[in-house]
């Protein structure tokens, strides 16, 4: 009789989440956490980081609610073959981004896929989706 076979790791996704002040430097102190952290995951952080960078600046200047902060998230799934899910989440729920601007633009060439999804009441989650291969990050667009 044989030993059975060891139980096979399911490898966990990484997370990281922080709130911060709805300031220019609270959106800049969230870049410099993100970054770090995905350094510290040992991911390449440049493409994510712009993205970080972008979502975080546009929370501070179209979904700042006085008195209330933001919430950045940073996702890893797949060790480091799989997806960086960067989501930020404002208090201005009632406001939703467009495509008009040079910054969406930007996360639209660096991010798989992006979107924007409601609540809990009033506040929204901007996110996207940023794919890692190995050292490098790619972009599908």
């Amino acid at each position: 009789m044989g030993k059975p076979p060891p139980p096979v790791a399911t490898p966990r996704p990484l997370a990281f989440s922080v709130q911060l002040s709805a300031t220019r430097r609270g959106a800049r102190l969230g870049w410099l956490l993100a970054a770090e952290q995905l350094r510290s995951w040992g991911l390449p952080f440049a493409g994510p980081a712009l993205v970080v960078g972008e979502l975080t600046a546009n929370a501070v200047l179209h979904g700042r609610v006085p008195g209330r902060d933001f919430r950045l998230a940073l996702t890893v799934s797949g060790g480091g073959g799989g997806l960086v899910r960067v989501a930020v989440t404002d208090a201005r729920g009632d406001s939703l981004p467009g495509r008009r601007g040079y910054g969406l633009a930007l996360v639209d060439a660096l991010a798989e896929r992006w979107g924007v999804e409601p609540g809990p009441f009033p506040c929204k989650t901007v996110w996207a989706e940023v794919a890692c291969t190995g050292s490098r990050w790619t972009a599908t667009r």
